[in-house]
């Protein structure tokens, strides 16, 4: 499913709540902040693209995983996410889709 998902399955939801679930006893809502094309080559027929999503976090954060993300039309979508650091209201988190 992960080499069908485009950037048209996000933009729609951009600014809105996707649990995204940590570890089997931590989910926790997260706003979708960003979701952008990316300039690189890819061997598929999509477009590369990047996701924000960021928590309410301040002071904690999970390393680079794979965390299942609740997508509303699709279901729980496996992504590899990274920690990008914290702004002013949280902790932001990044998948890449190349």
């Amino acid at each position: 499913m992960l080499n069908t998902l485009s950037i048209a399955d996000f933009e729609p939801y951009l600014q809105t709540e996707f649990p995204i679930r940590f570890t089997q006893e931590v989910t926790l809502p997260a706003r979708l902040i960003e979701a952008n094309l990316l300039n690189t080559y890819s061997s598929l027929e999509r477009k590369p693209f990047s996701l924000i999503f960021r928590t309410q976090q301040k002071q904690e954060y999970y390393v680079q995983a794979i965390f299942g993300v609740q997508h509303p039309e699709k279901g729980e979508i496996l992504m590899f996410m990274v920690p990008l650091g914290l702004d002013a209201e949280g902790m932001r988190y990044e998948a890449i889709f190349s």
